[in-house]
This record gives C-alpha cells, structure tokens and sequence, in this order.
C-alpha cells in the first residue's frame, strides 16, 4: 500500500508541475536540438514521410497503413519484434527528432497525436477494446520513456507527464527488472531519463546504482557479455554509451566499473569479426551483421573464459584463415546449443558455418537452429541430450603457426570430448570427436550455402563454389585411420529440418551439410581448404596430408590432437 501511495504522489507531482497542453511556439528556424531527442537511438526507417503518409515499416517487413486515430492491436506478422518496435514508440520519436533539425510543426503535431492516443487506448493494467496486450510488456516500456521524454521537451501536458511518472514507476519496481540483461540497461537509461528529465534524484540514483550492477553481471572483466551472441556485444556497447552520456548529461560521474567494462567489449566485438567483416554469427546473431570501427587488438588468437576460442592469422586481411570454438556455461538468453562447435573461414571463404539465427518465433525452425543438430557438434548417439550443460576448455596449446584445444562435457551423460587442431599458411582443420567404450558417437557438418558438392564417396566429401575453388572433408575412423564410408550430405530437409543456413533476419536458404554415420570408435575429420585431392596417411599416431601449400603433420593419440 505505501508504494502504491507513493507512486500515485509522483505522478500527482508531476501533473501539477505541468499545466495545459501546449506545444511550443518556437518559429522553425530556432527550435532547439536538444540531447533527449537527437543522437543515434532512433531507427532510420519509417521516415517522417513516411509515418506523415500513414507508413511504418519494422525489422525490414513490409510496410502497413496505419490510420490517423492508431489501431495499437495493430500485428499484422505475428511477429515478436515488430511488435515490440510498434509499441517503442521510437517511430514516434523520429518525427520529434526530425522536427527539430526541419522545424517543421506537423511533425510535431503528429507525434503528439500519436503518442497522446497511445496512452489514451493503453491504459496501465490493461482494459478496453483497443489496448494491446503487449503495451506494458517489460521491454517496450524501456524503450518507449525515452522517446516520451523526448516528446516532453517540446510539448507540456498533463496527459504526457502522467504518463512519464507511471512508466517511471514500473521501471523502478524490481519485479519487473531484467538484471544483468540488455533489456535492465535500457530499463536503467528510461529510468535514468525520466529522473533527470523530472529532477527526481530518487529515479535518477535507483537508475545509475542498478545499472552498475548490471553491467558487473552481464559483461565479465574480458569483455564477454553472458548473454551468450556476440552480436548483443554490439548492441550493449552501443546502448552503454548512451547511458554515459546520459549519465554525464544529469550532471553525474560515469561509475569506473560501467566504462571498464563498456571498453574491454571493443576486444571481444573485434574478435568475433570474421575476415570478411562479419560477425561469426553465434547464438542469435544474423550472418549478416557487420561491426564498424571497432579498433581490433594486436593477438590474433583469443581464449574468452566464458565460452569462447578465437583465432585468426591476420588482421585487415580478408583471405586469413579464421576459427571460434565454444565452450563454457551452459545455454540461457540468447544461446544456442553449440557447445563444442566450431566454425572455419579460411582461403576468403566460409567453409564450415553456423546456421545463424532466423528470428524469435516460437515455431519448429526456430527451436531446430537452436538445438545441437543446427551446429558443427559431436553426439552420442542413442542418449538423450542434456540441455543447459557446462562444457570444460581442459587444455589448450597456442603456437604462432598451429593451435590446438580440448574440450570435454557430460551433454549426453558420459563424457564426450573433441579436440581441434588448426594449422596456417597450409590451411587445415583437424576435429578428433571420442566417447567412452560401448558409446557411439556422430556429427554433422554444416557447409556454406555458397558451396555445392561434388563427389562423395571413400570418406571424403569435395565441395566447390562457382568459382571452381574447392574444398575437401575426409574423416577417418580412430585409431585404424580407415575412410568413414556411408557420410550423407543432406540439403534442404524440412522433416526434421536439417541442411539449411539462415543469411539475413527471417530468411532461410538450403545449404550442404555431411551427417557421419555412428561410429564405436573415434572420428576423426580433417577439412583441407583449397584442393580436391589431399593426399592422407597415418603411421604411429602420425597423421600425414597434402594440401595445395604443401605438407602437414600432426599427431592423433587417444583423445588428443597435437
């Protein structure tokens, strides 16, 4: 009862302080740009044109008619994210936005209409014909207050103000926080906004201490952030600097730990970048995403604590070889099942991939591109699959030229192991998958769309682009170093899905993937960039090949590859 009390006085404040609607009456040529309102927050799309003409398009769907009195159950995809951006508000702020550096007032009239119908038809706690079930989800509500606030600077009502205190009230309440997320981040910067807009310190300090805390918990000393896609990496870096400016805008001190972390992000974003600028697309990150200006560091091979190996021979070039290998603690946000996955990038090409992330909907292939069957991953086959299960990183050995690692979990409830050797300048990757006796183990390839089979047949798999450059898998049976015979390519399967990648957001392409048939004894799977016949022979643990740069060696002993 006290906190409700409370929260009612604050909003009582606030309409008090406000008065009458009224829009300013500053002529074009001297409205003023004001920090609330400009910077890079705002979407580019819709265009104020846009939304002026009754167009908004979200998350790259088509656009949809909105009529001037806005229909808020408006869900014409079904879709989560378009959603979530419609009830933002922050097409709504671009007018504002675009009103302050154009001066022209129709664009403010029209924001102020919008958002002003927005809070009549979405009452908080629901109720009526036209409010949305979706309006004061957690999410929408952090990203909305700031484009409210925005609109605030240029338009004094009791409507809008009242409406500012109630959002201020939700982000405030613990309940509803989402610590240690992206979402807590901007729940902090929308209550951070709204405190500074307002003078109310209690909001502002809440804002800045929970914020700290986050920050702590979501993005870890190396700068590996627990959500588990390295694409939220950029989200968080970009999002963490509005908050300090934010912060330093209400005339406070940015807290070290936030701009510690903030800046060892830039370290683990770089590595994530694959030669050809794009983001290994690990968890839910698009195979599209393509960081810019992130300074890139001087290693070029990284191990990340919490779950991720990466390696490279160069930086600014885009014909070095590239590897990621995962590990750490098991699945939660935004993660896959991917423990022991690898991808490899080697000779300007992608050569084995992840199947990159499609979208949020709660349908078959979305939980497929999510499960270990959508990754480069080793299974025991016959047992059920733990989800959610640590992966150790036991032993790792980083030379200038070759690297190799081991790594070990209880997914399927016995030990299962995969070591991987890379080795440069005469490209290959070496994968040893083992199980314990009386288990069998299997797994799958999945290949870049780009590429396209071959032959297959003796325990090797030749694929090619339309270039004609080619690539070979060959995997062998361990310790005898026998050709696996019965590996299956699979392209395009829909039951159960199996042979696709996903390029861009909501897009899915068919693409190779080479399933091994179950095997008692270890496999071994050698990938050879750049030719079509790589020579392969084995003595005493040696294992030798040719590749299209000339010879590689190295040891397969028990689980290890060296």
């Amino acid at each position: 009862m006290r906190r409700r009390t409370k929260a009612l006085t604050l909003s009582l404040v606030l309409f008090l302080t406000c008065g009458a609607t009224t829009v300013t009456a500053e002529a074009a040529e001297t409205v003023k740009r004001t920090a609330e309102c400009q910077g890079d927050w705002l979407p580019a799309t819709p265009t104020a044109a846009d939304i002026m003409s009754g167009k908004v398009d979200f998350v790259g769907l088509p656009p949809v008619q909105v009529d001037k009195d806005v229909n808020w159950r408006t869900d014409p995809y079904r879709n989560r994210s378009w959603s979530m951006v419609f009830h933002s508000l922050r097409w709504m702020g671009r007018l504002v936005a675009d009103y302050e550096t154009s001066g022209e007032s129709a664009y403010l009239a029209r924001a102020t209409e919008i958002a002003k119908d927005w809070v009549a038809d979405n009452p908080r706690g629901g109720g009526g014909a036209k409010a949305s079930p979706y309006a004061w989800q957690e999410h929408p509500i952090a990203l909305r207050a700031p484009a409210l606030v925005c609109l605030s600077k240029h338009v004094n009502a009791p409507w809008l103000s009242k409406s500012l205190a109630e959002h201020a009230t939700v982000l405030s309440d613990p309940r509803r926080y989402e610590k240690g997320h992206n979402h807590g981040i901007d729940q902090d910067i929308a209550l951070l906004g709204i405190g500074c807009r307002y003078k109310n310190a209690g909001w502002s300090n809440l804002a800045v201490r929970r914020l700290t805390e986050t920050v702590k918990l979501d993005v870890d000393s190396q700068g590996v952030l627990r959500e588990q896609a390295p694409r939220y990496a950029i989200y968080v870096y970009e999002r963490l600097k509005v908050a300090m400016d934010r912060i330093e805008e209400c005339g406070r001190k940015v807290p070290a730990d936030i701009s510690r972390r903030w800046e060892s992000l830039e370290d683990f974003i770089s590595h994530s970048t694959q030669p050809n600028g794009f983001m290994v697309p690990i968890g839910d990150g698009g195979a599209d995403v393509r960081p810019v200006g992130y300074a890139h560091p001087k290693k070029t091979v990284r191990v990340f604590g919490n779950g991720y190996v990466y390696g490279r021979t160069a930086w600014d070039d885009p014909a070095s070889a590239f590897y990621s290998i995962r590990f750490g603690p098991g699945l939660k946000y935004h993660g896959h099942e991917d423990h022991l996955g690898v991808t490899y990038y080697a000779q300007g090409r992608d050569v084995l991939v992840d199947v990159g992330f499609h979208s949020y909907e709660n349908n078959a292939y979305r939980r497929w591109t999510m499960s270990p069957q959508a990754h480069n991953t080793p299974a025991v086959v016959g047992a059920a699959f733990r989800a959610r299960t640590t992966t150790t990183l036991s032993s790792s050995s980083i030379r200038d030229g070759r690297q190799s690692y081991r790594l070990t979990d209880r997914a399927y409830g016995v030990p299962r192991t995969r070591s991987v050797l890379v080795n440069h300048e005469q490209d290959v990757m070496a994968v040893l998958d083992t199980v314990p006796r009386g288990s069998r183990v299997g797994n799958v390839w999945h290949l870049a769309r780009e590429l396209s089979t071959v032959s297959n047949a003796g325990g090797r798999i030749v694929v090619k682009d339309k270039t004609g450059w080619k690539a070979t898998l060959v995997q062998l049976s361990m310790p005898s170093c026998r050709p696996v015979d019965g590996l299956r390519v699979v392209q395009g399967r829909q039951n159960p899905y199996q042979g696709w990648v996903s390029p861009a957001y909501l897009r899915k392409q068919a693409a190779p993937a080479v399933l091994s048939p179950t095997s008692e004894n270890a496999l071994l799977t050698v990938v050879v960039p750049g030719t079509d016949n790589p020579s392969v022979s084995c003595s005493g643990g040696k294992v030798r090949l040719e590749t299209a740069k000339g010879p590689v060696s190295f040891r397969a002993a028990g689980a290890d590859l060296s």
